[in-house]
């Protein structure tokens, strides 16, 4: 199937005018952007212990409630919370460290 010169020409034209026309993006700071930590800076590694954590990290500045545990298949999560970051174990083993906001505006989690 072939086009004309025109519907072509019009379809360019049409495209052209839309992007043109589209609003600047603009950049924000993602919070996934910032847990790229630079070299130097620790935080727990997967299956550490809490005693682990405690002694390596010191104590922590909140402890939160403990959630799930209704169930067996349901294991108690403990978070941990630290200046930078909060500590997520599943009964006493670490299963993931998240970058904390540094600011109410920051987009994520």
């Amino acid at each position: 199937m072939s086009r004309s010169p025109v519907t072509v020409l019009v379809g360019a034209a049409l495209g052209a005018a839309l992007l043109l026309g589209a609003p600047s993006a603009s950049a924000d700071t993602l919070l996934v952007d910032r847990t790229r930590q630079p070299a130097g800076l620790s935080v727990p590694a997967r299956g550490m212990t809490m005693a682990q954590v405690e002694a390596g990290f010191g104590v922590p500045s909140e402890r939160l409630e403990p959630r799930g545990g209704q169930k067996r298949q349901w294991p108690t999560i403990h978070r941990w919370v630290y200046p930078a970051f909060t500590v997520y174990f599943e009964r006493n083993r670490v299963v993931d460290t998240v970058a904390n906001r540094a600011t109410a505006s920051e987009i994520g989690p």
